[in-house]
């Protein structure tokens, strides 16, 4: 059985970062990973997580914050250990044709993504040409057509919320894996440069051998509530018992660290190795691999390198 009490406290603890980057709200996917102790085992719940989310183009993207999403992201996608060999790839054939119907029945936009290749295999954007652009213009994106016509508002919350799955689903079992979805509603620029609402859902395909997330998809259509300006909205649904966990980002938690935290991480930050620290501050190596495994869990990152990178744009180093 899900443990909604696990999840609400993983929510939680990812709240506390959204003001990290000042998210607003999201859908796809990425963002910070959890210490060991706290679920570093995870992964989004079919998440397809789309590589697409990680391009440049996108506006309210800054270097900095792309290349922490990309080390966090491809960190998560290196925790499953694929056997190739055991990878029946017929299987991908199989949900291209019905995809690609379901694509063309509802002018949608869908994709596969291989956690083993760790990038995008299909994608068919039907849905562009319903918001105004042009076939050709779809077909020169490899795939990447709709990055930068999300909501700059919208678009780094997708990512968190899309993260905070991947990690969770990494603990379901390969059961709750196949029974839930991620069901984002959000919004997206048309060609005229209007903003219309579409919903996009996740959910997996196949799982290996071993229970890994080996292939998911994603479905994204016009949403049926339009006519509003209403940011991201996020649901985890279990559609086999029909039971909805919202998603949704606060902004009034803050992350802080002790004067002997930052000491350290600041030390940490200029390339001292822990028995240096120790040493320089008359303290047990047992002590400074306590406080370094506190802040690591405070930040909610995976090492050392990215401790510091998330505390120096937080100002806290």
């Amino acid at each position: 059985m899900l443990n909604l009490a696990l999840i609400r406290q993983l929510i939680q603890e990812q709240d506390a970062k959204s003001s990290y980057i000042g998210v607003n709200s999201v859908s796809h996917f990425l963002f910070h990973t959890y210490n060991a102790d706290s679920f570093v085992e995870s992964t989004i719940l079919f998440v397809c997580i789309d590589a697409a989310w990680l391009h440049p183009s996108t506006t309210s993207m800054t270097p900095i914050n792309i290349q922490f999403i990309q080390e966090t992201y491809y960190g998560l996608l290196r925790q499953q250990k694929f056997d190739e060999a055991h990878l029946d790839y017929s299987l991908l054939g199989k949900h291209k044709a019905s995809l690609k119907h379901l694509a063309d029945m509802g002018n949608s936009t869908v994709s596969i993504f291989d956690f083993s290749e760790k990038k995008q295999v299909f994608y068919i954007a039907n849905l562009a040409t319903t918001l105004g652009y042009s076939s050709v213009e779809v077909e020169n994106s490899n795939g990447h057509f709709l990055d930068d016509k999300v909501h700059p508002d919208d678009f780094l919350g997708l990512m968190q919320n899309g993260m905070l799955m991947l990690k969770l689903f990494l603990n379901f079992s390969e059961d709750e894996k196949m029974n839930h979805k991620l069901i984002s509603e959000y919004r997206i620029r048309n060609q005229e440069g209007n903003y219309v609402r579409v919903i996009e859902q996740h959910q997996a395909l196949e799982l290996d051998g071993k229970g890994n997330l080996w292939l998911a998809m994603s479905l994204l259509d016009l949403s049926p509530n339009q006519g509003t300006d209403e940011g991201l909205k996020t649901q985890l649904l279990n559609y086999r018992t029909g039971k909805y966990l919202p998603i949704a980002p606060r902004d009034d938690i803050k992350v802080s660290l002790t004067s002997r935290e930052k000491e350290i991480l600041q030390l940490v930050k200029k390339g001292f190795l822990s028995k240096e620290i120790s040493d320089q501050l008359s303290i047990s190596l047992h002590t400074v691999n306590t406080y370094r495994q506190r802040i690591l869990e405070k930040l909610g990152v995976n090492n050392s390198m990215e401790a510091v990178m998330l505390a120096s744009r937080l100002g806290l180093v």
